[in-house]
């Protein structure tokens, strides 16, 4: 199984809390270990995915730095394969094999700097219209580690699937 960790590169405030947030908790839910997040830093972000962590399980981490750069030119030299999507890349449907075991996924949110496209290892792209980070990474991470519908969390909240209506156990109100 991959070893994946997802970087958002550029959040801002107020602009990108929900987008931010929705980044990190498909991460989660889709197999990344952790989130790094740059730009401006954001402590409700940082807190509302360990509130989801704690009630709904796992052991996802997030951590801000300030320079995305860094984080991928650190990440290159723990020997991560760096995945940045974006849909000026190739058709990652098509490159997957190149992608190593570990990986480095990044997104980003205000416009990309132009280095990134030059150190990522891949420039890959999920569709080659406009569309979200947040979708984007979401199929990547299916292709990635394909094991969203059976990946199990030990948490204090946990849903039981329905034909119709809702069903949790758990519930705290």
């Amino acid at each position: 199984m991959r070893e994946v960790v997802a970087l958002r590169m550029g959040h801002r405030l107020p602009r990108d809390e929900r987008i931010s947030t929705h980044v990190a908790l498909v991460a989660r839910a889709f197999g990344a270990k952790s989130m790094i997040y740059s730009g401006q830093q954001d402590e409700g972000l940082e807190r509302s995915v360990r509130r989801v962590v704690e009630e709904w399980g796992g052991d996802f981490e997030i951590s801000y730095h300030p320079d995305p750069l860094k984080v991928i030119r650190e990440y290159k030299r723990k020997g991560y394969f760096v995945l940045h999507l974006t849909m000026y890349g190739l058709p990652l449907k098509e490159h997957l094999k190149e992608v190593g075991e570990k990986v480095l996924v990044a997104v980003g949110s205000e416009k990309v700097p132009g280095a990134v496209y030059e150190e990522a290892d891949l420039n890959a792209s999920i569709g080659t219209q406009p569309h979200s980070e947040v979708a984007a990474l979401a199929i990547a991470l299916e292709l990635l580690c394909p094991s969203v519908f059976t990946r199990e969390f030990k948490g204090k909240k946990r849903v039981i699937p329905q034909r119709k209506g809702k069903k949790m156990e758990g519930k705290n109100g």
